[in-house]
């Protein structure tokens, strides 16, 4: 975890993506609590992306799992440091919508956004190329969950949001997608790394 969040500091594109997701969700928080609860997830789920994808673009995925063979513990401190950033970062870039609007929502979407970066985390070990994890989500909200689902079931966006809003069935539903995503992560850790 030290590590990862030496790296965080250090380069360049991590800590810009960060502030530029803080300020965007804080910027949304002074016009809607729920804008802010989206943007919050998003810019947790686009760091934990970046933070994991990263690896395996710049090849330096190697040289990790040289330094340390056993793969499921890099997840899982790749995982939580994900977390951890992700929490502190909806943490800072709320303030201005429990300002504005009050503690509910704010509250509630700091309990399901570590869900939500764990769930980036695992669906970039899956993927692995960070531009077409980032892209399918898009494409995921607007098209299915958007247009096709109306925001409404239970797809993880959507539960999600609903989990933000207080739904605890809705965090029952997005903790079993993070879950599930992590699950799938772990056979994929041992695929070859030369055919990326």
């Amino acid at each position: 975890m030290r590590a990862e969040l030496y790296r965080m500091a250090t380069i360049r594109s991590s800590w810009v993506s960060i502030a530029l997701f803080g300020f965007v969700a804080a910027a949304f928080g002074v016009l809607d609590a729920n804008w802010w609860a989206l943007f919050a997830g998003v810019g947790a789920f686009g760091i934990s992306v970046l933070t994991v994808a990263q690896h395996y673009q710049h090849r330096t995925i190697a040289l990790l799992y040289l330094a340390r063979p056993q793969r499921l513990p890099v997840l899982f401190a790749q995982v939580l440091t994900t977390v951890a950033v992700g929490w502190v970062l909806a943490a800072l870039s709320g303030i201005t919508a429990l300002l504005r609007w009050g503690g509910g929502t704010y509250r509630h979407t700091l309990i399901v956004v570590p869900v939500m970066a764990v769930f980036g985390a695992a669906a970039a070990a899956i993927v692995r190329r960070a531009s077409w994890l980032l892209i399918g989500f898009a494409v995921w909200i607007v098209v299915v969950e958007g247009l096709i689902g109306k925001l409404d079931g239970e797809l993880p966006i959507s539960a999600y949001l609903d989990a933000a809003r207080g739904d605890m069935f809705g965090l029952e539903v997005f903790i079993f997608w993070a879950v599930a995503t992590l699950a799938a992560a772990v056979p994929f850790l041992n695929r070859d790394l030369s055919s990326d």
